[in-house]
């Protein structure tokens, strides 16, 4: 524990130097402007960047490229509670009430909880790292393809039966997610697939430019199509910070999203989406505002997936510096940043570039309290964006759309693509089908496929292995519990109020 804290001082004196505080400032303000901009996103800014690696010392630039990441999940935030128009995949789950919220005039209450939950949950998340990071590693390894596809079908099931007011509607969005997810090529053949003769296809379908069309796209042709139907307006100016109550509410969920979001970052299961749902699934159930997801918003909804966004994202340096194992797109391109400079990340990292892996953690802390004085103040001024008038309002969120959409691969059939995605947003909206569900699915289906094959292949072609491991066999039990418990409540509930309704007849 002693060295510890001695390589943790040495790091924070390295971190704080001049040079290195320019670095981390610049850092999390260009990771805060691009989670703002949905389409661009830190793996492709860090990739961009990359090549500064040539010109700087590997500390700043990974103090940097860090600051991006994590920026970038602060940032994110903001436009899915004001615009429905999610930065990152990360943050779509914010949207669900975030947005509501800002149409009720309750924006800055849900700024302020995604700001504050978020630098709580990446200092804990960051302690976490300083005091575990080689246990919880260790314990990732042990985990195989079998229990990841059980945690990935925990996801889906989860996903599906909370979001929404049907189960059978959030499962059929659910099945066009994964659908969409196996267009391109297969992962474990590589063969080609579901293309229908589009060379466009051959790569898959862009995740944010599916978010992009249901979310954005989607919310602006349906107040287009509905302008006159519908009583809510965005031109709403509320509070700009957060009331007792709602310190009261947003606390617990802040710690919960904490303690789901930094697990998933340590393994390799799916990034920041499974937790930032589990969360908003979790927070649904135990919430006492039941009355208020889905209508006018609630802040447990925002509260709960950014502090587990924001846990995840910096759980995932975990396997990163000690296995060299990237758990995100993000994290890998920060793995070819250390091997530019000729560092080999894995267990022997914390001793050959000790000074490095110190100073980054450091970083870590001296970085979330700079995106707070960041964010913070610019809560209110945010919050202004609601007195655009409408229509401006809408054809701004457009345009940006389609330049983050355009600016990912230069093509004009995926903005084509895009407004095909919005219609259907508009459709499944229209008929209350949740749009969530088809980004999990699509996100997550492709990876859950690959586990299930190769879970299938470690038990020699028997699907008994997904029983016979304890973990796995823990999970589906839990996946059985999730899909029949509200079910077997419901129908208790009804059969005992049948039961007092003859007794008082009786």
């Amino acid at each position: 524990m002693q060295d510890l804290w001695t390589h943790l001082m040495g790091g924070f004196a390295t971190a704080a130097s001049g040079a290195n505080l320019m670095w981390a400032f610049i850092g999390c303000a260009l990771g805060t402007a691009i989670g703002v901009l949905p389409g661009l996103g830190p793996a492709v800014t860090v990739a961009m960047l990359l090549p500064i690696t040539a010109q700087v010392d590997p500390t700043a630039s990974m103090i940097f490229f860090a600051g991006i990441y994590y920026g970038a999940m602060y940032g994110g935030s903001t436009t899915s509670i004001l615009l429905n128009t999610p930065g990152e995949t990360g943050t779509m789950v914010t949207a669900l009430e975030g947005f509501k919220m800002a149409r009720h005039g309750r924006a800055g209450a849900a700024l302020a909880t995604a700001a504050i939950g978020s630098f709580f949950a990446g200092t804990i998340a960051t302690v976490l790292v300083t005091l575990f990071a080689p246990v919880l590693a260790d314990f990732a390894v042990t985990l195989g393809p079998p229990e990841y596809f059980c945690l990935m079908l925990l996801a889906f099931t989860t996903v599906s039966a909370v979001l929404g007011q049907s189960t059978l509607r959030g499962l059929t969005a659910l099945f066009i997610g994964l659908a969409m997810g196996l267009v391109g090529q297969d992962q474990i053949t590589g063969q080609i697939r579901y293309t229908a003769g589009v060379p466009e296809f051959l790569d898959g379908i862009e995740t944010v430019l599916v978010a992009v069309g249901l979310f954005a796209v989607g919310e602006t042709l349906y107040v287009a199509l509905y302008e006159g139907r519908s009583n809510l307006t965005m031109n709403t100016m509320g509070r700009v910070h957060m009331t007792r109550l709602e310190w009261k509410r947003s606390i617990p969920a802040w710690i919960r999203g904490t303690g789901l979001g930094f697990p998933f970052g340590v393994i390799p299961a799916g990034g920041t989406e499974i937790p930032t749902f589990l969360s908003y699934a979790t927070e649904r159930k135990l919430s006492k505002h039941k009355e208020e997801f889905g209508t006018t918003g609630a802040i447990e909804g925002v509260a709960g997936p950014e502090a587990a966004n924001n846990a995840a994202v910096t759980g995932t340096l975990v396997p990163l510096l000690t296995l060299g194992i990237p758990t995100s797109v993000t994290a890998a391109i920060l793995l070819s940043a250390l091997q530019n400079y000729g560092i080999q990340a894995g267990p022997q990292l914390f001793t050959t570039s000790s000074a490095l892996v110190w100073a980054l953690i450091a970083s870590l802390y001296i970085g979330n309290v700079m995106l707070l004085v960041l964010n913070l103040p610019l809560v209110g001024l945010w919050v202004k964006l609601l007195r655009i008038p409408r229509a401006p309002l809408y054809a701004g969120i457009l345009i940006f759309a389609t330049v983050g959409v355009y600016g990912m691969r230069q093509s004009a059939f995926d903005l084509y693509l895009m407004l095909a995605i919005g219609a259907m947003g508009v459709v499944m909206r229209r008929f209350d089908f949740p749009t969530a569900p088809v980004v999990v699915g699509m996100i997550l289906g492709p990876l859950a496929e690959a586990h299930l094959r190769n879970g299938v292949a470690i038990g020699g072609g028997h699907w008994g292995v997904f029983f016979e491991r304890p973990l796995s066999a823990g999970l589906l039990a839990i996946v059985v519990i999730v899909l029949l418990l509200p079910r077997t409540l419901k129908w208790l509930g009804a059969r005992k109020a049948r039961q007092q309704a003859a007794t008082a007849l009786g």
